[in-house]
C-alpha cells in the first residue's frame, strides 16, 4: 500500500493504492493520526484495490475523529470491489461516498 499526502486550499487529501489489510493498516492509521481533521480530508481510493475489516476500522476511527474535530471527511473514486465491501458492511450508511 502508498499512501501520498496533498494539501490545497485546506483540504488535505491521503490517495490510497494498493490493499489496506492487517499488514498495511497500521500504515493508513499512522498517516491519519498526523491529521487535525479541523478542515476536509479526502481518501482518495482511485488506485485502492482490496479493503479488509482492519482497513474498514482505520476509516470509522477517521470519520469519529472528524465529527468530533468539526471536520468533513470524504472518500472518493472507489472501485466496484471496494464499493460493494461498503455496501455489504453498511459503511455506504456512515460514509461521505463519492
Amino acid at each position: 500500500m502508498d499512501i501520498v499526502r496533498t494539501e490545497d486550499g485546506g483540504v488535505v487529501t491521503l490517495k490510497i493504492s494498493g490493499r489496506m489489510d492487517t499488514v498495511t493498516a497500521p500504515d493508513a492509521e499512522a498517516a491519519v493520526s498526523q491529521e487535525t481533521m479541523g478542515g476536509k480530508l479526502v481518501f482518495d481510493m482511485t488506485d485502492l484495490e482490496y479493503i479488509s475489516s482492519a482497513g474498514l476500522r482505520v476509516l470509522l476511527a477517521a470519520q469519529k475523529k472528524a465529527n468530533a474535530a468539526g471536520g468533513e471527511m470524504v472518500v472518493s473514486g472507489c472501485q466496484e470491489a471496494v464499493l460493494d465491501v461498503f455496501e455489504v458492511t453498511g459503511f455506504s450508511d456512515i460514509l461521505t461516498i463519492e
